[in-house]
């Protein structure tokens, strides 16, 4: 049993971290102090001015422990520790870095590679990063690839030296070769410290290395090789060029963060200055901010930011004073094994430079506000959609469905998924007719759907037997609504299916008019008018015609294949082509089709047919 006011007492003058439990003894809070016992006694004080965010916490503590440290400095680096780890409730957290990438040089190897990773380890490698934007990493190693040419493929050196040709990206001059054996191994080392340099920023002492080599290539009368180092030159100028000059007194090092804040939710902007400019932007969003100061939110932005950081900057400016100032500069300083400064700059230049940044994060978090706008309206849209059409429940999944074939032949089902009103295409699933041949929308429609529901059922089994998990499932969830490219008749058919197989979802036909365009939903008591103008309609249109799309690109897809195999047959022309399938249906009947069977087919004499016959028992 854990008794408070005694644990409180015993609570040592040392400096540690607290670790705050509820009852279910999930960690919700972890916090450092200078003095343990001052700093864990003042939450538990009922006089004291707590903020909403504060007493809310104390709420739910059960119980709390401590780790006792030799210094404050310690103490920070294991709260940052904890934090990342358990990701308590009540602490302000920056999203885990393992979801972004980051750019890895594997300096440690003999022959080093650069990969695109999203996993920092204490390996010896270089890392670059974390990068928030795919696109800004894409745009990054696109010009890494321009600049240095490293190799792409999956060679392996110095094993796979002389081992067959060079790639195409050698003759396209898209890669300098090792495999060739051309390269000897500190050329091609030096290949990747210059990539690490141009990455750190280094500009100046990378240009001044290529400058060197080239005059040495020109000396030595290797002219191709001068020419090539100059352009590198060129290209790594015009991006001095195009990069904003910021402090054209000082060539600095330094990150500036700002932040911006609405509710809940924030976002800090972080922009990297090497060597006087601006090398590169971030903008992190942070959740559970709601009750928190913009010092605490700075402040443990700032510990969690840099604690898995390749990189600490000589000099770090804040638009807020943060907590904790000294002991974050000394662990900083730990890291680095330099000087580090933290300043909240109040005028000047460098409060310019914080002013920068903050309407950088203002336009993040205006950003987020659109996208969060949007999605309101997609649910306001579903909303409605429940209301029009008496569902018991928002249709957050909406699957549709459609047919396509020729005249009967090469019957084809396609499913589109719709999820928040947006598509989902990653879950659209194709089928091709199995159970029949001909024209019958209507038995095409129920096998697609009962192929669908049975792989459902079966999925279900499989994530019980914990064979598969749930996430992985091709068919599962079930949908909300299901939304078929017909009218009565295929809704008739379809109920009654779904009737048979126990499966209650709401299901209405898609009714076109007489120029093919959406014109209404049909239930089992008749067509449902909505307004062309409405949002509604305009979701129902889009989501016909998607699967209408779907259904016919499949369908052209496979017959495609089938009349390129007739057209290479010789004598079988486009009227050949389609009076055989007109009577055959598919070419594994034409396959089976005896030599008479061929040449009484409209448009065929004994010369083409024999060429059919001929042509599938060659193959066979």
């Amino acid at each position: 049993m854990f008794d408070l006011e005694q644990e409180l007492k015993n609570l040592p003058d040392n400096p540690g971290v607290y670790i705050m439990h509820n009852s279910d003894g999930d960690i919700i809070y972890v916090g450092k102090a200078k003095v343990l016992k001052n700093r864990v006694r003042q939450y538990f004080q009922k006089n004291s001015n707590h903020t909403p965010k504060v007493l809310a916490m104390v709420s739910n503590i059960a119980y709390f422990e401590y780790i006792v440290t030799d210094s404050e400095t310690e103490a920070l680096a294991l709260e940052c520790t904890l934090i990342k780890k358990h990701r308590p409730k009540y602490n302000i957290l920056l999203k885990d870095d393992k979801h972004y990438p980051y750019i890895k040089v594997t300096t440690n190897e003999p022959y080093p590679k650069i990969l695109k990773v999203r996993k920092l380890q204490k390996d010896g490698a270089k890392y670059y990063g974390p990068y928030v934007s795919g696109l800004t990493l894409k745009n990054t190693m696109e010009l890494v690839q321009k600049l240095f040419k490293p190799p792409t493929c999956h060679r392996r050196f110095p094993e796979d030296i002389r081992k067959g040709r060079p790639c195409l990206n050698y003759h396209i001059n898209n890669c300098f070769a090792p495999c060739t054996g051309k390269v000897t191994k500190e050329e091609y080392r030096q290949v990747y410290f210059n990539i690490c340099r141009f990455l750190d920023g280094n500009h100046k002492e990378l240009v001044a290395l290529l400058k060197r080599d080239m005059m040495e290539a020109s000396e030595n009368r290797c002219y191709e090789k001068a020419a090539d180092l100059r352009d590198k030159i060129r290209a790594i100028q015009d991006i001095e060029e195009r990069q904003k000059v910021i402090n054209t007194e000082k060539q600095d090092n330094r990150d500036v963060i700002a932040l911006a804040r609405e509710e809940n939710v924030a976002f800090c902007e972080v922009f990297f200055i090497r060597n006087g400019k601006v090398i590169g932007r971030e903008n992190y969003k942070i959740d559970n901010t709601n009750h928190s100061s913009d010092s605490e939110i700075l402040t443990d932005f700032v510990k969690q930011f840099y604690q898995s950081s390749e990189y600490i900057p000589e000099e770090i400016l804040t638009q807020y004073e943060i907590e904790d100032c000294d002991a974050i500069t000394e662990w900083l300083r730990g890291i680095k094994k330099k000087k580090v400064v933290i300043l909240s700059p109040k005028r000047g230049e460098k409060r310019h430079m914080v002013d920068m940044v903050k309407k950088n994060a203002d336009i993040a978090l205006g950003n987020y506000k659109i996208k969060v706008m949007k999605e309101r309206e997609k649910n306001t849209l579903l909303d409605t959609m429940q209301e029009m059409l008496g569902l018991e429940k928002s249709p957050q999944r909406i699957e549709a469905y459609d047919i396509s074939n020729i005249q009967g032949a090469d019957n084809v089902g396609a499913m589109v998924v719709f999820e928040n009103g947006k598509k989902a295409k990653r879950k659209y699933r194709l089928f091709k007719i199995k159970s029949f041949e001909g024209a019958d929308d209507y038995s095409a429609m129920r096998e697609v759907i009962y192929r669908r529901f049975r792989h459902a059922l079966e999925e279900e089994e499989q994530v019980k037997r914990g064979e598969i998990l749930r996430r992985n499932a091709k068919f599962l969830p079930l949908p909300d609504l299901i939304l078929l490219d017909g009218g009565k008749g295929h809704l008739a058919v379809i109920t009654e299916l779904l009737e048979m197989i126990d499966a209650d979802v709401p299901t209405f036909g898609m009714v076109k008019d007489d120029r093919h365009r959406t014109r209404a939903l049909v239930s089992e008591k008749g067509e449902i008018g909505i307004s062309p103008t409405s949002p509604v309609f305009k979701l129902i249109t889009h989501i016909q015609d998607e699967v209408h799309n779907a259904a016919i690109t499949y369908h052209r897809k496979l017959h495609g294949k089938i009349e390129s195999e007739l057209d290479k047959i010789n004598g079988i022309g486009e009227k050949r082509r389609k009076a055989l399938l007109t009577t055959f249906k598919t070419v594994d009947k034409i396959k089976e089709a005896t030599l008479e069977e061929l040449m009484n087919v409209k448009e065929m004499d004994r010369k083409s047919a024999e060429s059919v016959y001929d042509y599938f028992r060659r193959s066979n």
